[in-house]
């Protein structure tokens, strides 16, 4: 398919036309109602929507319990509140904006806010987020200190054991069941602990339990790894998936040698499983209640008797506080690798803070001294919500009283903002703001003069864009059929018009004739003399099939027409597709680009043939430019790539007054030259823009890529000797 896209400039001028103050029409008030935002718009309705399933949620959560997928909706609609909510304090905010009229309430306010209330939202922010930290930190401590603690038990239990065995290894089982009596009489939380000796020696005593070992299989082999330790290990051991049983998900366990001397007869190892009931008197003796347990690698458990405790307080909503976890290493008995164990829990901060101040035993009146200090803080955070609501109230009225005195300004600016030019503001006083209205009396005075100059600009400024309109017509338009070659172009004036031109014209014999030109100078002139070239170009090469004959003519009429200050910059190839050449020249124009495609190794080649500018007005310059003028020619592959352009692209200039350069473009185009026109052309300009950020254009930029899709001559190369042509298309 052939089709055409025959340019436009891709960039609008960057001016704007002013709006004249007369035709401002009055902004009605269209703020919509509470109630329409309510049920009106998506984010009302998605507010109704979140608050009622909240509501829902939280009545399920008092009744019977919420399944995992109702807190899944419940996590959802707490994101639909608060985008909700995100949206109506933006509306809010604009509201406040627009009533706000005055800017010196608006910046009184502001400063107020700023001075008086954000400091002390950050306080507020700063003391919460230092609670939460202190109270994460302190259950974390606490549940890792009881943890801890039954830890070593299991290892004094287990010393214990190994110290009888070593002394009488006769009467080691013996020793191991009454070890394991005494501690599981020590308490109810210590029931299920478990011993057994297991030999590691020949003649050592046989293999002897105690216990339930109801939550793993007993141990009846010393790892190697335990062998390799010097002294003891007590720690916790985490058991295979195969082995769990019930709610158990870690067992502390402590292995201790039996030592006989200096021999070593086998290990005493004490289990703990870690079940719910341990759990539950953790909980008891320091606040903090284990929820999930999870296993690097493995999904969360929970322990059940610890889930389906109700009744105590501890079960919370979503909050800040409450929450937590605690990690620790977690043995791998068989290979002594350890994994990583993550302890969900929850605290209620009562409680917590219940268990810090009982250990204060002194008493204020009535109360402990925990609670009084609690009490205390409590008053001193009401008087400071009371001085912050006062100081916001008395600040608003502060700087309402300020601005009122300017109200008969603001109206007389209105109603020069709707057009009523002989409203003359009271001076009342004789301060600034007396002689702040006296200068707005004189200003609406000269007012008339503004407009009628405001609308010759506006004026002047349609004829361009018309000018403008008119000069993009002149470039090439509608579908240009050329088999065999695909074409892109750019023209993007630096003004609303200017001298940059480019264009295509089908010569005799299925030829195609290139032309890229630039006129010196910007504006209007160099648009005229732009299309003034067009039409000399367009007769004469139907005459001339030679560049430089054409260059040569174009030369001598159009030096009589321009004057002394102007010239023009031109390159003008002729492609025969049938043949595989391109034969051009230049006549002071910026160098063409050419990317061989079939050649090995060969890199971009900047092709400057001589030549001199077009149009010089003075004795003896048509003489010379027929001396000087060079006509080249090329030989044409599937793949090639030709690219002419204007200075404004190669001295495109940043904020550092650094240029593009040829080098640059060269490289870009030796870089993505494989890509499609169209697409090496977008590649190109977007390096432009990057390079110049947000530096002005200073001058117009055109530019013409070719690429040879398929040639009809075949010719072989080093790399694709069999090459051959079909038809291909425009793309412009």
């Amino acid at each position: 398919m052939l089709r055409s896209r025959l340019p436009a400039a891709s960039r609008q001028s960057r001016r704007t036309l002013p709006e004249l103050p007369a035709q401002r029409p009055a902004t009605p008030d269209l703020s919509p109602s509470p109630a329409d935002l309510l049920f009106n718009t998506w984010p009302g309705r998605l507010f109704l929507v979140a608050a009622a399933l909240k509501l829902l949620v939280a009545v399920l959560r008092r009744v019977t319990g919420v399944p995992g997928a109702i807190e899944l909706l419940s996590s959802a609609a707490t994101i639909g509140l608060m985008a909700s909510v995100g949206y109506f304090v933006w509306r809010l905010f604009l509201l406040m904006k627009r009533r706000l009229l005055w800017r010196v309430r608006r910046k009184l306010i502001l400063s107020y806010i700023f001075i008086g209330v954000v400091p002390a939202l950050l306080i507020i922010t700063f003391f919460t987020l230092g609670a939460f930290v202190i109270s994460t930190n302190v259950s974390a401590y606490l549940f890792r200190d009881g943890y801890d603690d039954m830890v070593s038990y299991t290892g004094l239990v287990a010393n214990a054991a190994a110290s009888e065995a070593g002394r009488n290894p006769a009467a080691a089982g013996e020793t191991v069941e009454r070890v394991q009596r005494n501690a599981s009489n020590a308490g109810r939380q210590y029931r299920r602990l478990s011993i057994v000796f297991v030999p590691n020696a020949e003649g050592a005593p046989p293999l002897v339990r105690a216990g339930e070992w109801s939550h793993a299989a007993v141990p009846d082999s010393i790892p190697v790894w335990l062998t390799a330790v010097p002294g003891a290990f007590v720690g916790t051991v985490a058991p295979a998936t195969a082995e769990r049983a019930g709610d158990v998900q870690l067992i502390a366990r402590a292995a201790v040698p039996v030592q006989q001397n200096t021999r070593r007869l086998g290990y005493v190892i004490v289990d703990l499983p870690i079940d719910g009931q341990i759990f539950d008197g953790l909980y008891e003796s320091t606040g903090v209640k284990a929820g999930l347990v999870s296993l690097r690698g493995d999904s969360s458990a929970a322990l059940s008797s610890i889930t389906e405790r109700t009744g105590d307080g501890a079960r919370q909503s979503f909050s800040l506080f409450g929450k937590g976890v605690t990690m620790l290493d977690a043995t791998n008995w068989d290979s002594g690798g350890a994994r990583r164990a993550t302890i969900a829990y929850t605290y209620a901060m009562r409680k917590l803070y219940d268990k810090l101040s009982d250990a204060q035993s002194a008493q204020v009146g009535t109360m402990s001294l925990g609670r009084a200090i609690l009490f205390v803080l409590g008053v001193v955070a009401f008087l400071f919500l009371i001085i912050e609501f006062v100081a916001l109230v008395m600040g608003l009225a502060l700087a309402r009283s300020i601005t009122s005195s300017i109200h008969e300004l603001f109206m007389g600016t209105e109603r020069v903002r709707h057009g009523d030019f002989t409203h003359r503001i009271d001076i009342m006083t004789n301060d600034q703001l007396g002689e702040l209205a006296g200068s707005f009396n004189q200003m609406i005075g000269s007012i008339e003069n503004l407009l009628q100059t405001a609308a010759e600009k506006k004026r002047l400024e349609e004829e361009l864009r018309i000018a403008r309109q008119i000069q993009m017509s002149l470039l090439p338009r509608g579908p240009l059929d050329v088999p065999g070659l695909a074409v892109t172009a750019l023209c993007v004036p630096a003004r609303e018009v200017g001298g940059d031109y480019y264009d295509f014209f089908k010569l005799p014999g299925g030829l195609l004739g290139v032309l890229i030109a630039d006129v010196s100078g910007k504006g209007t002139s160099a648009a005229l003399y732009m299309a003034e070239l067009k039409g000399l170009v367009l007769s004469l090469s139907q005459i001339y099939l030679s560049p430089k004959k054409l260059l040569t003519e174009v030369d001598r009429i159009i030096a009589d027409n321009l004057d002394s200050r102007s010239f023009i910059t031109m390159t003008y190839a002729v492609i025969d597709l049938k043949a595989g050449r391109m034969t051009y020249a230049r006549a002071g124009h910026t160098p063409l680009i050419f990317m061989r495609s079939l050649v090995a190794g060969e890199t971009v080649r900047v092709l400057a043939p001589s030549g001199l500018v077009v149009g010089l007005h003075i004795p003896g310059a048509h003489e010379k430019f027929i001396e000087l003028l060079e006509e080249e020619s090329l030989d044409l592959n599937t793949g090639d790539v030709i690219v002419l352009y204007t200075d404004g692209v190669s001295e495109a200039m940043n904020s550092d007054a650094d240029l593009f350069g040829d080098s640059r473009l060269s490289r870009i185009i030796e870089e993505h030259g494989h890509l499609e026109s169209g697409e090496l052309r977008e590649r190109i300009l977007r390096e432009i823009e990057s390079f110049v950020g947000a530096a002005d254009q200073h001058d117009d930029m055109t530019m013409i890529l070719m690429k040879i899709e398929h040639s009809v001559v075949e010719r072989p190369g080093p790399e694709d000797p069999g090459a051959a042509l079909q038809d291909a298309r425009l793309v412009v």
